[in-house]
């Protein structure tokens, strides 16, 4: 009888309270070890290089070398997946490190007991199951992506000029593991005068989801902005669902606008992509495309099948590109999506489908 290898994890985190908690929750999977602990970049240097973990969990402020200076480091050296756990008051920097190769994110609860720090354990060992399977050559060619957009200048276009016509009014967006870096690569790609607006469903918690619209509306020629109740959705603009709601559009006599859904204590995915594609659909008919990219489980089957009943398009990030292929296999096995793309020619092809020429 076969046995699934142990996962070597590797702790990174200046405080030894955090070091210990951590630690306890990984090794209470008997599939998982800690093969060491580190308390700052230095330290974790010499530790990646003795142990070859599979899996490091990261405090991105330390002294001595912080984490990003190791980020950089390890990305060049020995590419490995990397969770970095971080305070929702230090979430601006947790882009910086999804932007530099780390593959996804774990708020820490704000109190330092360990009660609260318990209340973790099950998204962490979920994340760091899932880190196994995912092949570090996807992270680094998103990174990579990343970095040449950004040299492209960002032109910022006026509110008031006029949209090209669209045969789509929303193009509505489903994302979870990986999804930030790739989400960013396609915002970056498209023009502000898209023809189209934007909803987006990345799984994330509160505290984030703005720093994160903040940080994307500095970087691409859209307006983005995290989602408010009532907030209209015009061309060119994007919202992002908060962390902890639910984002739906609906129309009234003035036009597509957003209505916000706490999260229920039985909902498996917060935001839910699903409940926002079927909403589009309802509210725009064929005049929709959805996109699933990278991400575990399979929200957004359920949104890009509701799309496709009421007429609408369907793509999804392929298995080249995808940091983790979940969401879109998915999707795509449903039978509801149109076409299947890597991430680098996403964005060419909403602009397209938005163009009205598909």
């Amino acid at each position: 009888m076969n046995r699934m290898r142990t996962i070597k994890a590797l702790v990174v985190d200046d405080s030894a309270f955090n070091r210990s908690a951590i630690t306890q929750m990984l090794t209470s999977d008997a599939g998982i070890e800690v093969v060491g602990t580190a308390t700052d970049g230095v330290d974790a240097i010499g530790k990646t290089l003795r142990h070859s973990p599979d899996v490091i969990t990261l405090d991105l402020e330390m002294p001595n070398m912080d984490g990003f200076t190791f980020l950089r480091w390890l990305m060049k050296e020995r590419p490995t997946p990397v969770l970095v756990i971080s305070s929702r008051s230090d979430s601006r920097s947790v882009f910086r490190a999804l932007e530099l190769g780390a593959v996804d994110f774990l708020a820490k609860p704000e109190a330092r007991i360990s009660k609260s720090l318990e209340g973790v354990r099950e998204e962490l060992l979920l994340k760091v199951r899932a880190m196994l399977s995912l092949e570090m050559g996807k992270v680094r060619s998103t990174v990579e992506l990343l970095a040449r957009e950004s040299v492209a200048a960002v032109i910022r276009k006026d509110e008031e000029m006029a949209a090209q016509e669209s045969a789509i009014e929303v193009v509505a967006i489903a994302a979870s593991t990986g999804g930030p870096p790739a989400l960013q690569a396609i915002l970056t790609g498209l023009s502000g005068d898209l023809g189209a607006g934007i909803v987006i469903s990345q799984h994330m918690p509160s505290g984030f989801t703005r720093s994160f619209a903040e940080r994307l509306n500095k970087l691409v020629p859209l307006i983005v902005s995290e989602a408010a109740a009532g907030d209209r959705i015009r061309s060119g603009m994007v919202l992002i669902a908060p962390g902890g709601h639910h984002l739906l559009v609906k129309r009234d006599r003035a036009g597509l606008y957003a209505e916000l859904v706490p999260r229920n204590a039985s909902d498996k995915y917060v935001p839910s992509a699903d409940r926002m594609m079927a909403s589009v659909a309802e509210s725009c008919g064929s005049a929709v495309l959805g996109v699933v990219l990278t991400g575990m489980g399979n929200d957004g089957t359920a949104g890009a099948l509701a799309i496709k009943k009421m007429k609408g398009q369907c793509i999804a990030e392929s298995q080249e590109s995808a940091v983790i292929f979940g969401m879109p296999q998915e999707a795509i096995r449903s039978g509801a999506v149109d076409k299947v793309l890597p991430l680098a020619r996403m964005a060419d092809e909403i602009s397209f489908r938005c163009s009205g020429r598909a």
